[in-house]
């Protein structure tokens, strides 16, 4: 202790500081920006964006702090012996909620852009290179938030379960749902754009990291006329194609990536709890066709695009449930084959079901969520009033399922 070298040591104490008051200016920016862009229906002009994951600028500003505080009582052993570790306690507190806290949120309350803009260049490539062990903190508190999540209600399926139970069962919800159903355009209102976006692990994009040829081949596959074009992922979308612009291009492979800028156009950011009805009014109002569903850290959730909410709208005038669905196969005894990506909405519209909703989005997230494992053989499980068998697993998830209704099965006639 008696070499301790406290000139350097003041001096990273310092840079610490200055660093963690750094990363509290952008995250306090990010989220003024993201809420300036939520709030405002206009949408005239762009707003600056994060071009690293929030993840890894979290990461940095704890560690800052807890060397802050290491290196501080360390000193302050050193200067004070025994009254060291208090004083260290109180001045590197105080140091931290002026310099690192207090005055970088009023300064990024003041200039947003002009602090998103120095980290977005100060700090874009060495927080990138870090995202792996921030992936890695979050998905431990993710893990440990698990057991506090809502589950749906599942039981193993029982063969000697008594069939008035399960027609009891069924009656019940079936009443239940009764005072809540709504028809009409008025049940927009309740429905938001997250739950008919399209995720973003489906959304068909272009990355413009991929080699010119590789894009060619891929816009000459794509049935699609609108594209969010980005680099290496889509958070940090860039523009949005129009595929009908450069299609002449295509068929000699004479299309540039200058070429495929010019037909693009800014992307047009949608918050996720955005009523469909309110939605459907912002389209038009912007002229638009397609949005970026993004949620409050402006994280990219996937797309919602004009023709989706017109297919909601003309589903709630549907009087008769139809199997025209690509995911559904209908089976000689009445049950179903659903394929694992079947959107959870689209299976209740199109059988006239009441699966759960309001969490997970496909079939796959539904039944891993009740589960709370992916499952590796064949399993049977139990859904309110819905029997589910697991029979095919493929990339971690689950790809198909044979459900049927324990009171009732679909009319096949109509297939």
């Amino acid at each position: 202790m008696d070499n301790l070298p406290l000139g350097p040591l003041l001096a990273v104490l310092a840079l610490l500081i200055l660093w963690s008051g750094l990363f509290t200016a952008i995250e306090t920016a990010q989220q003024l920006l993201l809420a300036q862009r939520t709030a405002s229906r206009s949408g005239d002009k762009p707003v600056a964006r994060l071009s690293f994951p929030l993840n890894s600028l979290i990461l940095c500003n704890t560690l800052c702090r807890t060397l802050v505080v290491v290196i501080s009582t360390l000193l302050a052993v050193f200067s004070w012996a025994e009254n060291g570790p208090w004083l260290a306690c109180l001045i590197a507190g105080s140091t931290l909620l002026i310099f690192a806290d207090y005055l970088p949120r009023t300064l990024a309350n003041r200039y947003p852009e002009a602090i998103l803009a120095l980290g977005n260049g100060l700090l874009g490539v060495p927080l990138k290179i870090i995202y792996p062990a921030a992936w890695l903190f979050n998905g431990i508190s993710q893990l440990l938030l698990k057991p506090l999540a809502r589950k749906v209600k599942v039981v193993q399926q029982s063969d000697d379960e008594p069939p008035a139970a399960q027609g009891n069962e069924a009656d019940h919800e079936h009443a239940s749902c009764r005072p809540h159903a709504l028809s009409g355009i008025h049940a927009l209102d309740n429905i938001t754009v997250n739950d008919i976006l399209v995720p973003r692990s489906e959304v068909d994009g272009i990355n413009l990291d991929d080699p010119i040829a590789e894009i060619i081949e891929q816009l000459r596959a794509t049935k699609r006329t609108r594209l969010p074009v980005f680099h290496s992922d889509i958070n940090q979308v860039e523009a949005v194609l129009n595929t009908r612009q450069i299609r002449h291009l295509l068929p000699d492979a004479s299309l540039t990536p200058q070429a495929l800028l010019a037909a693009c156009h800014e992307p047009y950011f949608v918050p996720e709890s955005t009523p469909l009805q309110l939605q459907l009014l912002n389209f038009h109002k912007q002229q638009r066709r397609l949005g970026m569903v993004v949620d409050e850290y402006g994280e990219v959730l996937g797309i919602v695009t004009l023709e989706d909410i017109l297919e909601e709208i003309v589903g709630e005038f549907e009087s008769e449930h139809s199997l025209d669905n690509p995911h559904i196969h209908p089976q000689a005894d009445g049950r179903l084959v659903i394929d694992g990506a079947a959107s959870i909405r689209e299976l209740n519209k199109s059988l006239g079901w009441h699966l759960p909703s309001d969490g997970p989005k496909t079939l796959n997230g539904l039944v891993t969520e009740a589960l709370e494992t992916i499952p590796d053989c064949a399993v049977c499980l139990k859904i309110g009033r819905y029997r589910l068998e697991i029979l095919e697993t493929e990339d971690n998830r689950v790809s198909r399922v044979l459900i049927w209704h324990t009171s009732s099965v679909p009319d096949l006639s109509k297939i």
